[in-house]
């Protein structure tokens, strides 16, 4: 594994119950803009512990090919609210990188 990928379990270690964020902000909140592809990688590889369905793309769709559907479940029952589109409402459900306790 390398440093870059453990930077970004940390940040998706602390996205709250009911937000999500996308694979840019991770990279913003880690210095990184352009390394958003990069989050992508390291999101393939996540532990499973981690709540990885909260990462989605910017528009607030829904990646992960075969566990895409699971993932939408995941973030339905945390109360995350989706668009008639079927993208998730970034304006209600974005984490802005802050600590929420």
């Amino acid at each position: 594994m390398n440093n870059f990928f453990d930077e970004v379990y940390i940040v998706v270690s602390q996205i709250p119950y009911g937000r999500v964020v996308s694979y840019g902000q991770i990279a913003k909140i880690l210095g990184r803009p352009r390394a958003a592809r990069e989050v992508g990688w390291a999101m393939r590889y996540c532990p499973e512990h981690l709540p990885w369905q909260r990462v989605v793309k910017a528009d607030g769709s829904i990646t992960g090919g075969e566990f895409a559907e699971i993932r939408r479940v995941a973030l339905k029952a945390e109360g995350v609210f989706f668009l008639p589109n079927g993208c998730v409402d970034m304006n209600l459900c974005q984490w802005d990188g802050v600590s929420e306790d």
